[in-house]
């Protein structure tokens, strides 16, 4: 597969997941329920999405899903003036991703999942998200390389 096919459908894939997890976040508001996967149900009716998108979305929505709190915490570590439940919802979302690719995906280098999550908010963050995203992504790459984040996260290999 061309390298290009392959990061259009990965870009297609975290913006896929990306409104997966703003609607779940808004229906956890009103439900309390933050198990809920038929935010995902969408997919199934995306003619232009492929296949191959659609499967990555919901591996990544399961992944962050299970590890929420996790990559919130890292957040809050990486950001501490800013409450992660007063994040705006789309850069909080963008940090999640971008932190569980980061953190558990070792198939995507560390600077591609930085670079993706700035344009994703620039695409659908207001005007500061993308200088927002990459400075609290900086702050995880540079604790990531000075080992503060090793007993939790340790590199995996090829990283």
């Amino acid at each position: 597969m061309p390298k290009s096919k392959t990061i259009d459908l990965r870009r297609q894939a975290r913006m896929a997941v990306l409104q997966s997890l703003f609607a779940s976040d808004i229906k956890t508001t009103k439900t309390r329920k933050s198990d809920d996967t038929s935010c995902l149900d969408w997919l199934a009716n995306e003619d232009d999405l492929p296949q191959e998108a659609i499967e990555l979305a919901g591996w990544l929505f399961d992944g962050i899903a299970g590890k929420q709190a996790a990559l919130d915490e890292v957040t809050q570590r990486y950001a501490p003036a800013w409450p992660v439940a007063q994040l705006a919802l789309v850069d909080r979302n963008i940090l999640r991703i971008a932190l569980f690719e980061l953190l558990h995906n070792p198939a995507t280098p560390r600077k591609t999942a930085i670079n993706e999550a700035v344009e994703l908010a620039k695409v659908f963050g207001s005007e500061s998200s993308a200088r927002f995203v990459n400075g609290v992504l900086g702050s995880v790459m540079s604790g990531l390389e000075m080992g503060e984040l090793a007993a939790e996260y340790p590199a995996p290999e090829g990283r």
